[in-house]
């Protein structure tokens, strides 16, 4: 059963159960954006709302809506696509000034109303696959909007969020009924920034709400975005001519990753020992080659905020010209370990004062430009640093080990 269909059945299912319990919620004197009250920002995080249209996504038993309306004077959509869930609202908030509640799938609603002035979601977006929520609401909000998700981040069981854009199964809890499953996207932060980023929204604020009883597992993240205005149109650019140019460079990057053990290096197949790095994949950035090397190389992972790139290495290999950007990774997650199907492994820490000889040459040349004064002989190199620090020079010459 595909996962948003698995989802559609139990949350029709709890409505159908609440419904038959006869239980509505009652109309909070704030907003709060996780399961437990007094936790974090109220409805001021939403910007002046009063008379302006805000949806509500998965808006449940509309508690949240009437709330806005009747208190901030909002005029609030609720779009909820069970049905039952959307019979609950209805049936006790139909008449309430300000409020109108629309049974549906939010990607499609937002495709055929005019943009929203604000959206907001309390725990209900992470059951909608990010690559199709996301692109409709940017549609489906005006520039400049705020969009704010409350999102699981640690469940009931300690299972903390994931670093792929892939649902996992999550339990929906009931007093007195057995437990639904459900699917959810439970993403990190760092994840959820970069789907937001990519769909047109700048994140201003992510806030980890934690449970006000310490023993308790469960946390919640609060995401605070924004619509980006449309770009204007671009000026149109093409190619020199009609074939493209020969093939001269190679590019890539290589990772410095400095423990209490020293300097990470995995050992070549062909025998030279290297620092994790490799090609750079078309439309990829430097610093998110370094994360995706990493992890495919030693199983470590890192995000880009954690990436610093230090500059550029440019040398002449056999006729082709070799780009090689160096970088500094300040915090991963994991231990280093032989992967399969990788040229390099048997991953260990070396400490920098003593290490091996048989370096492969551009991790050698990272290696001089990060810190010019190791001991490390290589051939030269022409390099541009990005951020100078403790006096790295702007080209690399050869060094020469010391005699012993």
């Amino acid at each position: 059963m595909p996962v948003e269909d698995i989802n559609t059945r139990a949350w029709k299912i709890y409505g159908q159960r609440q419904l038959a319990r006869s239980y509505t919620p009652p109309i909070p004197d704030r907003m709060s954006w996780t399961p437990w009250e007094g936790i974090g920002p109220g409805a001021e995080i939403l910007g002046d709302i009063t008379g302006r249209r805000v949806l509500d996504i998965g808006s449940g038993a509309g508690h949240h809506a009437v709330h806005l309306a009747r208190t901030h004077g909002a005029r609030v959509t609720g779009i909820e696509l069970s049905p039952t869930q959307h019979e609950r609202a209805t049936s006790t908030h139909v008449d309430v000034p300000g409020v109108e509640f629309t049974q549906g799938d939010v990607a499609e609603y937002l495709a055929e109303v005019e943009p929203f002035d604000a959206a907001y979601a309390i725990g209900t977006l992470a059951f909608i696959d990010p690559h199709r929520a996301l692109p409709a609401l940017h549609d489906g909000l005006r520039p400049g909007a705020p969009l704010i998700l409350s999102l699981l981040h640690t469940d009931l069981n300690g299972l903390g969020p994931s670093t792929q854009v892939t649902p996992r199964e999550q339990m929906i809890l009931l007093r007195d009924d057995p437990p639904l499953a459900t699917q959810m996207w439970v993403l990190a932060p760092q994840l959820w920034e970069d789907l937001l980023t990519e769909y047109g929204f700048r994140v201003e604020t992510i806030n980890l709400l934690h449970h006000p009883d310490e023993s308790a597992a469960v946390i919640q993240q609060l995401i605070r975005a924004r619509r980006l205005p449309d770009r204007p149109a671009l000026v149109s650019s093409r190619p020199r001519s009609s074939r493209p140019p020969v093939p001269h460079a190679a590019v890539g990057v290589g990772a410095i990753l400095v423990s209490k053990q020293g300097l990470l290096l995995g050992r070549h197949k062909r025998g030279t020992l290297e620092l994790p790095g490799g090609t750079v994949e078309a439309g990829e950035s430097f610093d998110a080659a370094v994360v995706r090397e990493l992890g495919e190389e030693t199983g470590l992972t890192t995000h880009t905020s954690a990436v610093t790139l230090l500059g550029t290495l440019v040398d002449h290999v056999e006729g082709v010209l070799r780009v090689t950007v160096g970088a500094l990774v300040h915090a991963w997650h994991g231990q280093p370990t032989t992967q399969p199907n990788e040229n390099v492994g048997d991953w260990d820490w070396y400490p920098l004062d003593q290490l091996p000889d048989g370096l492969f040459v551009c991790s050698a040349q990272i290696l001089t430009a990060w810190q010019p004064d190791l001991p490390i002989d290589h051939t030269p190199a022409q390099f541009t640093p990005y951020a100078v620090g403790d006096g790295a020079p702007h080209s690399l010459r050869k060094r020469t080990r010391p005699p012993a």
